[in-house]
């Protein structure tokens, strides 16, 4: 019965970004260009990885680990008029699922190196699949409300703050440039 299933999920890895805080963070990858990170995937999920860098650009499927509390209506990023979650991206979700397009840049092993990257530092990665232009482009669309939001204001508010910082990948790696939160 919908509502009343209890479903369990665990990690298959974590998400690594330079995105420290939400409100700092860009709300899609679209408005995330150039913000780099790493998906770290578990060593018993590694196995898993086989044939994916044939692929230009993956989702990432993850747990909103530090979201609010879910709303059935909330006011989205790009606008600020009440609208039924289900109709947005927030993530303030009965499931904190969250759902990220981002371009495969390479793979090391269990590491997958991103670009596009929305999601902040340490958030828990679900699942990965890869992205199948004969499957998930759709040419003829409706965007609902978003089409009211002009593209300007889009960008601005998608964001949130963006800029570029040298930030260290791992302890003892070299150095590099990404736009971080």
């Amino acid at each position: 019965m919908p509502g009343k299933a209890v479903i369990a999920m665990r990690p298959i890895g974590v998400i690594r970004s330079g995105h420290r805080r939400p409100q700092r963070t860009p709300i899609q990858p679209v408005y995330a260009e150039g913000c780099r990170g790493r998906v770290e995937v578990a060593a018993e999920f590694a196995a898993g990885l086989r044939d994916l860098e044939g692929f230009s650009h993956v989702f990432l499927i993850y747990h909103f680990h530090r979201a609010e509390a879910a709303a059935l209506s909330v006011r989205p990023f790009l606008q600020d008029v009440e609208r039924g979650v289900f109709a947005t991206r927030s993530p303030r979700r009965p499931n904190a699922i969250g759902l990220s397009l981002v371009r495969l840049l390479r793979r090391d092993g269990p590491v997958l190196h991103v670009e596009g990257v929305d999601v902040l530092d340490g958030t828990p990665l679900l699942d990965i699949k890869p992205y199948v232009s004969r499957f998930d482009r759709v040419v003829a669309c409706r965007n609902g409300w978003q089409d009211e939001v002009d593209e300007a204001t889009a960008r601005r508010r998608g964001k949130r703050g963006a800029s570029v910082h040298r930030v260290r990948k791992k302890p003892g790696s070299r150095v590099h440039d990404a736009k971080t939160k």
